[in-house]
């Protein structure tokens, strides 16, 4: 088997490849970079369940790169299975649990997408998704519009309650050994900036990086950026 660890990026809520379409095909080889699906099992209904389908899909040890929900995602594969996850990309996402607040929003949400009014609850979630000059983006905004409403509705209610129910990862964050790299957008509505904050002071020796011009969908927006931090850390920890 061999050593060096495969790269897997793993999407946000309601995404998928696309949403690191910018970052893929600049990432090195060697680690064999592909995009998770465990996710997008209509079995599967909790972020523990979707750690653990990701473990089982993808042998040896891996590096995670987790975008909002992949973050979290990431942080619960590193919390079942330390000895697998050799380091931790986490890139505009939360270690909270849901907020009382953010809970009664997705539940609105939900209602409406039970019915089928995806649209209606998407569209108006762009100026949140964004940094207020890529919202204006118009084929930045429709690629982002595409991969959510190609989602579909079960998909966005599935993956909303399981990040409501999320584990509280800052209990397990401290005891992580392995390299960790924190990014966010400085003008990330969703997920603001003190959340990636958190994390890296939890987390002993953690990498941060605040990306001006950037908001919550940071591997879109800024995907050069990314990719050459993410390149960079990974040549730091020795596997590349």
């Amino acid at each position: 088997m061999s050593h060096s660890p495969q790269l897997v990026l793993l999407p946000g809520l309601a995404a998928d490849e696309r949403m690191w379409r910018g970052v893929l095909p600049l990432l090195p080889a060697a680690l064999r970079p592909e995009v998770a699906t465990a996710h997008q099992d209509v079995n599967l209904h909790r972020i523990e369940d979707f750690a653990a389908r990701l473990l089982a899909q993808h042998a040896g040890p891996l590096v995670l790169a987790g975008a909002s929900m992949g973050g979290m995602v990431a942080m619960e594969a590193a919390r079942q299975a330390p000895q697998r996850v050799a380091g931790l990309a986490l890139l505009g996402t939360t270690a909270r649990p849901e907020t009382p607040d953010m809970r009664a929003l997705r539940e609105g949400a939900i209602e409406l997408f039970e019915q089928g009014r995806v649209r209606e609850v998407i569209e108006p979630n762009v100026a949140l998704a964004f940094h207020p000059v890529n919202a204006a983006n118009t084929d930045l905004v429709q690629a982002y519009l595409d991969f959510v409403l190609d989602a579909g509705p079960d998909h966005l209610v599935r993956q909303n309650r399981a990040v409501i129910h999320r584990p509280d990862a800052r209990v397990h964050l401290p005891q992580v050994a392995s390299p960790v790299l924190v990014v966010c957008g400085a003008a990330d509505q969703l997920t603001p900036p003190e959340c990636s904050a958190e994390i890296a002071a939890l987390v002993p020796g953690a990498e941060h990086h605040l990306l001006p011009d950037s908001g919550h969908m940071l591997t879109m927006e800024q995907p050069e950026v990314v990719t050459r931090l993410l390149v960079q850390w990974l040549g730091r920890n020795g596997w590349i």
